[in-house]
C-alpha cells in the first residue's frame, strides 16, 4: 500500500482511495463496516504470524472494490443487504445477474 492524497469523503462522486481509512470510510452500511472490522482484526492476525502481506494487499483490494460499489450506488448496497436477510429468513432468492456484470455496469473494473 501506498500513501494516498486523500481520505475518502462520502457524498464525493470520486472513488475511494485504497487504503484502510478511505475504504472503511466508504463503506455506508454497517453490516459492511462490521465485516471490514473483523476481516481487518483476522488479516492483521495471519500477517502478524506469517510475516506475509499478501493476505493483508487481497483484503485491501476486494474491500476496495466493495467500497467502490458503496461510493457508486449506496442505495443499491442497502438493497442487496435487505435482500440477503430476507433470503437468510427463508425468503427464496430472487434470480439476478451476475456481481461482475453489476460492478461493471456501475464503472468497477475488476
Amino acid at each position: 500500500m501506498t500513501a494516498q492524497s486523500h481520505d475518502f469523503v462520502p457524498g464525493e462522486t470520486l472513488l475511494p482511495d485504497k487504503n484502510l481509512r478511505a475504504i472503511r470510510a466508504a463503506l455506508v452500511v454497517p453490516e459492511d463496516r462490521e465485516a471490514f472490522d473483523a476481516g481487518l482484526k483476522a488479516v492483521l492476525d495471519e500477517v502478524r504470524v506469517s510475516l506475509d502481506l499478501a493476505a493483508l494487499n487481497t483484503f485491501v483490494h476486494r474491500w476496495w472494490i466493495s467500497a467502490c460499489d458503496s461510493a457508486r450506488d449506496p442505495e443499491g448496497r442497502r438493497q442487496m443487504h435487505a435482500r440477503i436477510m430476507r433470503i437468510l429468513a427463508g425468503e427464496p432468492a430472487p434470480a439476478g445477474k451476475p456481481w461482475r456484470e453489476i460492478l461493471a455496469a456501475r464503472g468497477i473494473d475488476l
